[in-house]
């Protein structure tokens, strides 16, 4: 039987998304030069005018979603890959907690002191 498809080239090209090492190379160029544009970041763009409350809102939310997809993850692991787990859940808590702290520096819940910036509760 005669094969009809050529043969896929040997070597990967420059632009194969899989290639470390290209990636390797933007993440480089990006890093020398802060001015040029990210080829990587094009895909998802959140809208100039959008105020800080909203994407700390967005953010919370975010990572609150993280927390459970990481713990559910967690659950279903053993030994060292469980630990890993909860090592990165236990990271996304911590930082769920300080959005949530500056949110409420920005806009206090309703009967709650406003917090100062720069002083402890």
């Amino acid at each position: 039987m005669k094969k009809l498809s050529p043969n896929p080239p040997e070597t990967p090209t420059d632009s194969d998304p899989l290639d470390p090492d290209a990636t390797e190379r933007v993440v480089s160029a990006r890093l020398r030069n802060p001015r040029r544009a990210d080829p990587i970041s094009h895909i998802f763009t959140i809208v100039p005018d959008v105020g800080t409350e909203t994407l700390l809102s967005h953010a919370c939310e975010t990572l609150a979603s993280l927390n459970v997809l990481i713990t559910d993850l967690a659950c279903k692991l053993e030994s060292s890959n469980r630990n890993v787990a909860l090592s990165i859940q236990q990271l996304a808590v911590v930082a769920e907690l300080l959005v949530n702290r500056v949110l409420d520096t920005i806009d206090p819940p309703e009967g709650a002191p406003a917090v100062q910036p720069g002083t402890q509760q």
